[in-house]
């Protein structure tokens, strides 16, 4: 970057002798030379960075788009994008950043999409990621406070999702608008509705962890105290007098998508999905258009995924990030996250148009964060216990 300053300086200083018409010795570049030194230059300037990221296709083509645009914004900065598909070794990247620090060694990583467990273990790692602040990135203030807040600066949430009820408005009329009238609408209702199998996907671990914490204190959510575990007897007990009740009297399709396809082919009439992958499937028709989606209250669980920068030491390349994620929280760069992606946004829904908000108005009320650690294997277990093998 000091380069850039000081060439950027040089020039204009010839420029401003040239203009006062002050004689020089130089002979002029009729040949091209003096053209081709200066793009040499230019790429000399550049300071590059590394982008590592995980997940499914659609996170895969966001920065595929997100990062022309930034580059042609800002021609100083050249990004590398290394991508690792979901579930083939996403951990192995955090694990590198952690051995590159142990040994005082530079990863090569300088932002890393990753989930708040990878934030609390940079912490306990000796300092993996480092705190922002609206210098570097001013766009933080666009973000909800409490947001940013939740992560004390640690990284930028710069999208997130839902667990949402998604329905058939042909088959559905009572449309419950609380947990404990969905819970009377399964009963009233059998073999209507299913969840999936918690351990292989995050809708069905959502219905799972909201009707157990639904009957506990709000901030129960945020507890890893293990004693809490003592509490969820009320929240089984629904969940085993749900299970008769449930698709061909308790089966639990596997994966997301596995319940998404009931709804699609009217197996079943209701069940929770992710707002992204429900919406997409509208958007590309694999849904019937008679699917609605809308957030119960108390709403399911969501979450944000998180952008942070690797403390390496290099300045340049610390500036360098923090202007990549000030651009992810642009609303040009938001509107990919909502058109492309079907997230919500990681900035206010009031800076983006009418439009969108109109739009998501039925799924953007809101998600509930569950950060319980290691408490979540223990009621997966549990759920494995007393109510899958009933």
């Amino acid at each position: 970057m000091k380069k850039l300053i000081i060439y950027t300086v040089g020039v204009l200083f010839m420029l401003f002798v040239a203009g006062c018409g002050e004689e020089s010795s130089a002979e002029p570049a009729g040949n091209g030379e003096s053209a081709s030194e200066d793009s040499e230059t230019a790429e000399q300037d550049q300071v590059e960075i590394s982008v590592y990221s995980s997940g499914s296709l659609n996170v895969q083509n966001y920065w595929e788009t997100i990062i022309p645009m930034f580059e042609k914004d800002h021609p100083e900065v050249k990004v590398e994008f290394v991508f690792v598909p979901s579930g083939t070794g996403g951990q192995s990247t955090m694990d590198r950043i952690v051995a590159a620090k142990q040994s005082g060694n530079d990863s090569g990583i300088d932002v890393y999409e990753g989930s708040l467990a990878d934030i609390v273990r940079g912490e306990e790692e000796g300092g993996i990621f480092y705190q922002l602040d609206g210098n570097g990135i001013p766009n933080l203030a666009m973000i909800p406070q409490e947001n940013i807040e939740a992560v004390e600066y640690y990284s930028v949430p710069y999208r997130a999702s839902a667990v949402v009820l998604a329905y058939n408005e042909e088959k559905v009329q009572d449309v419950p608008n609380t947990a404990e009238e969905l819970y009377q609408w399964i009963h009233d209702n059998p073999g209507r509705f299913a969840y999936n199998e918690p351990g292989t996907g995050g809708s069905g671990d959502s219905f799972m962890v909201t009707t157990i914490y639904n009957q506990l204190p709000q901030d129960a959510m945020s507890s890893q105290d293990e004693s809490i575990m003592e509490e969820w007897d009320k929240g089984f007990e629904i969940l085993k007098e749900l299970h008769p009740d449930l698709y061909r009297s308790g089966v639990y399709p596997s994966k997301n998508q596995g319940t998404l396809d009931l709804l699609a082919n009217g197996e079943i009439d209701m069940t929770p999905a992710w707002s992204d992958m429900a919406l997409e499937q509208l958007d590309k028709n694999l849904l019937p258009s008679t699917i609605q989606l809308k957030q119960i209250d108390p709403p399911f669980t969501g979450g944000p995924s998180h952008l942070m920068v690797t403390d390496n030491g290099d300045d340049a390349r610390k500036q360098a990030a923090e202007k990549l994620l000030n651009f992810v929280l642009t609303v040009e760069a938001q509107e990919v996250v909502i058109e492309q992606m079907f997230g919500y946004p990681g900035i206010d829904w009031s800076y983006l148009s009418d439009e969108l908000q109109e739009r998501f108005a039925d799924v953007s009320d809101g998600y509930r964060s569950f950060t319980g650690g290691k408490l979540q294997e223990e009621m997966l277990k549990r759920w494995q216990r007393e109510v899958a093998t009933q």
